[in-house]
């Protein structure tokens, strides 16, 4: 079985953290090692051990204090940072791929940081690119027993199956609270979802639905997502018991194969157009910035690999440093040495970031004339 991915995404307080812990466990007592990724730099402790853990990379306290962030704005900065060497993240899972069967992922309980944010879509194109990826949309089911309430939480479901563009499983956690049967009924018999609309609002009167109005529009919306609802797996479980956790990795199983059926090649073609975007865009960048220089249009373009400094000093081991094991779990920094990630950027990391600048102007000036690579120059210091 080849290496799948589940990126778990839930509002605060859904209970995403303690389905993971017990997802953990549930896959290791079937003798099965999952890798595990945790990508809340906030959080101050998880209850599972991680093999790469962003808190060891990106210090958000500092992050916070050296941008002058409140807590959401250094998450999305964090999230910013760690995106930035997500190619190494990805070379280390898929050195996994032949000893894991599962890669599980722990999103910030602040879901519109990720969900939303330029950072979190590299981060899961990069690892829906390279490997099977399901979404596990965590609902706490007790506070979804309002006909409104449950239908807010749907809707944002469907933006997020929508804005990833991959297959998705609700699940409706705390079932040792509440059982989310009365879900699963909304979700497959419209009538009762009309019914319980219904009661909802003689029950509450204006503290309920509101107006005939709101009654109207919730029954419509419901109407609307039937389709949205016939593309999705359902689960119910409780984190607190692992009942259903059996079931949840089934349901994994089957939109894995949906993937590769489906949704791989329709992100392929999106990849391949955004890659032939992205060559036109950079050859109208490069033949305008030569006819600014006044260089001259014939000269051949021997090597157009080097366009950002982390390509001219990527290796084999660029920035990855082994640390002890903790807990059992192979632990592996990402970016180990790098103060610039980690929020320590000042008067003393910038002499060496712009000497850095400066010898990959140098290996760049190479294959043209001196001339050339003194014009280019001039123009930077401009």
């Amino acid at each position: 079985m080849a290496l799948s991915t589940v990126i778990c995404i839930g509002m605060a307080g859904s209970g995403k953290t303690t389905f993971m812990q017990r997802l953990n466990s549930h896959i290791r007592s079937k003798k099965e090692v999952p890798y595990v990724i945790n990508l809340d730099p906030a959080v101050l402790r998880v209850p599972y051990g991680a093999n790469i853990d962003i808190r060891d990379s990106i210090k958000y306290k500092k992050v916070m204090e050296n941008y002058q962030l409140g807590p959401n704005g250094a998450i999305v900065t964090s999230l910013n940072l760690f995106s930035t060497k997500i190619d190494q993240v990805i070379k280390l899972v898929e050195k996994k791929r032949d000893t894991h069967d599962f890669c599980i992922i722990d999103t910030p309980g602040q879901i519109e940081c990720f969900v939303w944010s330029a950072s979190g879509s590299i981060i899961t194109e990069s690892f829906a690119s390279t490997f099977p990826t399901v979404i596990a949309y965590i609902v706490d089911t007790p506070r979804n027993s309002s006909p409104t309430t449950f239908m807010s939480n749907m809707l944002y479901a469907c933006s997020i199956l929508y804005k990833t563009k991959l297959p998705m499983i609700i699940v409706f956690n705390k079932t040792d609270v509440k059982k989310s049967d009365f879900a699963k009924e909304w979700m497959t018999d419209f009538e009762a979802f009309q019914q319980a609309v219904r009661e909802d609002q003689d029950a509450n009167g204006d503290f309920g639905m509101g107006s005939g109005y709101m009654s109207s529009l919730v029954n419509s919306m419901s109407l609307m997502l039937e389709e949205f609802y016939s593309t999705l797996d359902v689960v119910g479980v409780s984190s607190f018991t692992g009942e259903g956790f059996d079931d949840f990795l089934d349901a994994v199983d089957k939109k894995v194969d949906e993937y590769e059926e489906f949704y791989k090649a329709e992100r392929e073609r999106i990849l391949k157009q955004k890659e032939e975007e992205e060559k036109l865009r950079k050859d109208k960048s490069l033949n305008g910035l030569m006819k600014d220089l006044g260089l001259n249009d014939k000269k051949d373009k021997e090597d157009d690999s080097a366009d950002v400094i982390s390509d001219l000093e990527e290796g084999e081991n660029d920035g990855l440093v082994d640390r002890d094991e903790d807990e059992g779990v192979e632990r592996q920094y990402t970016f180990a040495g790098d103060e610039r990630l980690t929020g320590e950027v000042n008067e003393d990391s910038t002499p060496a970031l712009q000497k850095r600048y400066q010898e990959a102007l140098e290996d760049v000036g190479k294959s043209v004339s001196s001339e050339t690579a003194e014009n280019i120059a001039r123009y930077i210091r401009q």
